[in-house]
């Protein structure tokens, strides 16, 4: 088994934990994390780093991950923010599940039924300290400038922020 951390999987009909790079490598369904830092009608994005085993260099949500076998996801959602952007003390809200399935680079899969959170932060006091190995660059975007730039460069943006912009954008980005 490789050094990749085991996160929970359904295999069989049942949750059981399995490798990270398994269950993308046989696109199993698996439990997510997804976050959205908002300052009134804008919505923090980072570019993910260029050494990710997926998608790098594309653009997502605040963070996104996978919870740790047994982990709580808000609790889980707390940790990578922390982990990926050096950001704590924000007070998320649940903004529902959504559940999709992207093929992604290098043959992997994600096939994801994501607890989705938002919360707001004011960009002129939120100090971000983004980890290098996990993030590349960070910017604020309001929603409909978000979305005219997925239309015109979709390979830009990662399959599941398109997915989240097409069918959860009111959930989870105030309107400007």
């Amino acid at each position: 088994m490789s050094a990749a951390p085991l996160i929970p999987a359904w295999r069989d009909g049942r949750l059981t934990p399995v490798d990270k790079l398994e269950v993308h490598r046989l696109g199993l369904r698996h439990p997510a994390v997804s976050v959205f830092v908002n300052a009134g009608g804008r919505t923090l994005l980072q570019r993910r780093a260029a050494g990710k085993y997926h998608t790098p260099g594309l653009w997502a949500n605040a963070c996104c991950t996978h919870p740790a076998w047994g982990e709580a996801p808000a609790d889980c959602a707390r940790r990578r923010l922390a982990e990926e952007l050096g950001v704590q003390g924000l007070a998320l809200r649940p903004r529902g599940r959504i559940e999709y399935r992207a093929e992604l680079d290098a043959g992997l899969v994600e096939h994801e039924v994501v607890e989705l959170f938002a919360a707001e932060a004011d960009p002129e006091t939120l100090a971000l300290a983004p980890d290098p190995q996990e993030v590349w660059e960070t910017r604020w975007i309001d929603r409909d400038a978000l979305r005219a730039e997925i239309a015109a460069a979709p390979a830009r943006f990662t399959p599941w922020l398109r997915v989240y912009l097409r069918d959860a954008a009111d959930r989870l980005i105030p309107a400007a």
